[in-house]
C-alpha cells in the first residue's frame, strides 16, 4: 500500500479506484470511542474481578488465604476489592 498526501493506492487498484484515508479529526473521534468503550470493559471485569475475589474471602476465609492461593499479594488482593467490589 502506497501512501501520498493522504491517499492510499491499494496495490492493484488503478487510478480510477482510489482509497482515500480518513482525515485526523475523524481517526482521533474514531480512537476514542474505542478508548471509551476498552474502558468501560476494563471497569466492568475489575467489578466482576472483585466480586470473585470477595467470594473466595468467603470461602478461603481470608484475604490472605486468597492471595496465597493466587500467587498475588495481600495488598493487591485487598486494593482490588476495596476498590471496586462497592461498585458491583
Amino acid at each position: 500500500m502506497n501512501t501520498q498526501h493522504g491517499v492510499l493506492r491499494e496495490p492493484g487498484v488503478g487510478y480510477d479506484e482510489v482509497v482515500t484515508q480518513p482525515n485526523w479529526r475523524d481517526r482521533v473521534e474514531t480512537e476514542e470511542q474505542l478508548l471509551h468503550q476498552l474502558n468501560t470493559q476494563v471497569s466492568e471485569a475489575a467489578k466482576r474481578r472483585a466480586a470473585a475475589l470477595t467470594e473466595g474471602v468467603a470461602e478461603l476465609g481470608s484475604v490472605y488465604a486468597v492471595a496465597k492461593a493466587l500467587g498475588r499479594s495481600q495488598t493487591a488482593i485487598a486494593n482490588a476489592i476495596k476498590r471496586h467490589a462497592s461498585e458491583a
